[in-house]
């Protein structure tokens, strides 16, 4: 039996593995040993569930994780998300879907200092739900703009899901950050643009908000400072040469120890941040490790390789090709976690997208934003269940409903960077 059916036929079982609710992280570590104890031997399999594992928690390329993570739950715990939105409301002020409005602001603008979709969301649906509840808007675009909202966490720098896609592909990190910020802000611009036309069409969905003076609107802006100064400390310094993005992860995770220690972040909550830090930043190890794993399997059976060839061997366009793989992306987006996602799909569909002669930094901005599609659509979009544990009282259907607006926008975005790479490429250019 060739190495490559082998592959095929180990992937085919892990796929109905994870099918069958086994952790996805088991499952590729599990088929990387059976595949590479199939293909080589045992005996080296077995070195390399040790090596595999020891490579990964010794790499000092990923130590940016649990720092990035460690940010956005200072923030969390000291409460910076209330403040941030309470000073977008006044922004607004007595627009028709003002709080909507400040809801997206705020995800956009807390995920600059999380880097994770689903923290974000988390946080602000408990801060900015309540509010828009209270004030008449409709339970279907109140969750669907938190959901949609938390998935600005994916992109705009420091984003987890960058950071993993260029150590995956052997890219820059520091560019993979800078491409991520003109996508990401366009991606804010035009979910506010999907919450305009929404309350224009259908005006009962929201209710218009209180009236704000100029120096109330000046005042508000005190929640967005810690933020900016995060933000332009981690993406400045890395743009600028001053410190590495590893550097920057650990200065912006005391940054905002010290602006959260200045809001009256208690010994308790510094505890409790760093614990659920472990247990996040854990989960995502554990899953890397077994993407480490399931690579060495992939190098010595050649599936990516074999399928290479194969796409060659069929002659087909670059449009044709990107088109496979952002639908691949959607279907697996609509089951799967997305950094389970990223690990498993990365290793296999890089190599065919080199091959089709796309630029890596822009196609890792590609992927991105596609698997950010799957967090909010239906049947398993993990944002959307975010929300629903929150707000228990409003239907899973109603909240994919009001999240329906938001895809479309991600689907003008992903369709404009295709259209024109230079707004994901010109500030690294």
């Amino acid at each position: 039996m060739s190495s490559q059916l082998i592959g095929l036929l180990c992937m085919a079982g892990m796929l109905g593995a994870i099918a069958l609710r086994m952790p996805i992280a088991l499952a590729m570590a599990l088929t990387g040993f059976i595949g590479f104890g199939w293909v080589v031997a045992f005996g080296p399999a077995v070195s390399i569930l040790e090596s595999g594992a020891m490579d990964t928690l010794t790499n000092y390329s990923f130590s940016p994780i649990p720092m990035f993570i460690l940010m956005g739950v200072f923030a969390s715990k000291a409460r910076m998300s209330s403040e941030l939105f309470n000073g977008a409301k006044t922004l607004f002020g007595a627009w028709r879907g003002g709080m909507a409005l400040a809801a997206v602001t705020s995800c956009g603008i807390f995920s600059a200092i999380s880097g994770s979709s689903l923290a974000t969301a988390a946080s602000m649906a408990k801060v900015a739900l309540p509010e828009m509840k209270k004030n008449g808007y409709a339970s279907s675009l109140a969750t669907g703009t938190l959901a949609a909202g938390g998935t600005l966490g994916i992109m705009i720098p420091p984003s987890i899901a960058l950071l993993l896609y260029a150590l995956l592909t052997e890219q820059s990190v520091g560019d993979m950050f800078i491409a991520g910020v003109m996508p990401g802000l366009l991606g804010l611009l035009l979910y506010m643009v999907a919450i305009a036309v929404t309350v224009w069409l259908k005006p009962e969905l929201a209710q218009p908000g209180e009236a704000t003076t100029l120096r109330q609107k000046i005042m508000g802006l005190k929640g967005v400072l810690p933020f900016g100064l995060v933000f332009a400390l981690i993406i400045g310094g890395i743009y600028g040469g001053i410190f590495t993005p590893t550097e920057a992860a650990a200065v912006g995770a005391f940054g905002t120890l010290l602006i959260a220690l200045y809001r009256g972040l208690s010994f308790q909550d510094f505890t409790d941040a760093v614990q659920e830090t472990l247990i996040m930043a854990t989960l995502i190890f554990f899953m890397v490790i077994g993407a480490n794993i399931f690579g060495y399997f992939l190098s010595v059976s050649r599936v990516s390789f074999a399928l290479v060839e194969l796409v060659g061997s069929m002659d087909l366009s670059p449009a044709l090709i990107l088109l496979c793989i952002l639908t691949l992306y959607i279907v697996l987006g609509m089951v799967m976690d997305s950094i389970a996602m990223l690990l498993l799909t990365v290793p296999v569909v890089f190599p065919l997208a080199m091959q089709a002669g796309f630029d890596p930094i822009w196609f890792g901005i590609i992927t991105v934003i596609t698997v950010e599609l799957g967090l909010i659509t239906p049947p398993i979009g993990m944002n959307v269940f975010v929300i629903k544990s929150v707000a228990e009282d409003v239907s899973i259907v109603d909240i994919f409903k009001g999240v329906v607006p938001f895809v479309i926008s991600d689907i003008v975005r992903l369709g404009l960077i295709i259209g024109f790479p230079f707004l994901a490429l010109g500030l690294v250019n």
